[in-house]
Parts: structure tokens; C-alpha cells; sequence
């Protein structure tokens, strides 16, 4: 498992930064395709390494918005360790061991992103039974992980590339 528990010692973020941090946040940003608009023609557009200008403005507060919803975050648009560990690693971090019997919110987010990605097909109810164990499993079975039906670190990590999104 890699430590992902350590700070990064980069400075808080929010719209209206500027600089090279802001630069190192975009270009960490860039490959998980949260920077896009949608053009005339109704079609996704997803811009290249212009978005790296090192100003933190509504395009990069939305990207970061998009980022941390992928990463189980709370999205607030603001980079605090969490989400810059998140973005540096690309995957989510400080996450909880989830599995069968355990319930709650984030319970129905993962249901949610195994539905997402065709591995979940009963009621989003915030409980993790028999269902979302076996979808989790297929999951793990799918991304070449060890099939034991728990949310561990791995896990996590293949849940955050089953974000749904419009242009994806």
C-alpha cells in the first residue's frame, strides 16, 4: 500500500490564487479530464495544456469541483492537503475500510459508482449487503485486484474512475 498519509506541504487553493502552485495543481489536474466546456454544437471539448496559466479561476474551481467529487471528496473547490495528496497520488486518499454490514453515505456513493459502471444493479440504499459485495467483487475482478469484497485503498481507487459524467 502506498503512504499517502503524508502532508505535501503545498499552500490551501481556492478562485482567485495565482501562480506556480496553481500551475503544479492544473497540470496534476489536466490527465483526469475534469477541465472541459461544451461547445456549440452540443459536444464535449476537453482543452489541452492551455488551461495551465497559474490563475485559479471559475474553470479551475469547477475542475476541482469535478476532481474531488471523483475522489470522494467534499467538493467545495477549495485544495487542501487531502485534495492536493489526492491530486498528486491520482487516486482517493485517507478513505475508510468499507464492507458487508457497514452502512451510510458513503456506502451509497460507491453503490452509486458500481451502478455507473454496470456492476451494480439493485436500490442505492446506503446498506452494503450481499449486492454491493458481489459488485464489488466483480469490480475487483475486473481491475485484476484481490477479490475479497472490502473497500480498501485499491478498491477506492478503481471506484473513482466509474464517475459518471456527461462527457465522459
Amino acid at each position: 500500500m502506498t503512504n499517502i498519509s503524508s502532508a505535501l506541504n503545498k499552500p490551501v487553493l481556492s478562485e482567485g490564487s495565482t501562480g506556480e502552485a496553481v500551475r503544479d495543481l492544473q497540470r496534476l489536474l489536466l490527465p483526469h479530464d475534469v477541465f472541459y466546456y461544451v461547445d456549440s454544437n452540443h459536444a464535449c471539448v476537453f482543452p489541452g495544456e492551455e488551461v495551465i496559466d497559474g490563475i485559479f479561476g471559475p474553470a479551475t474551481t469547477d475542475a476541482v469541483k469535478i476532481f474531488q467529487s471523483k475522489m470522494f471528496l467534499l467538493q467545495d473547490g477549495i485544495v487542501d492537503d487531502r485534495t492536493w495528496r489526492a491530486a498528486y497520488f491520482s487516486r482517493p486518499v485517507d478513505m475508510p475500510l468499507l464492507r458487508r454490514g457497514d452502512r451510510g453515505e458513503l456506502v451509497e456513493r460507491i453503490q452509486q459508482r458500481l451502478s455507473n459502471g454496470g456492476y451494480y444493479r439493485s436500490a442505492i440504499d446506503g446498506d452494503f449487503g450481499p449486492a454491493t459485495e458481489s459488485a464489488v467483487k466483480d469490480l475487483q475482478i475486473s481491475a485484476g485486484l484481490e477479490i475479497d469484497g472490502i473497500v480498501g485503498d485499491d478498491t477506492w481507487s478503481e471506484l473513482s474512475k466509474l464517475y459518471a459524467d456527461l462527457c465522459l
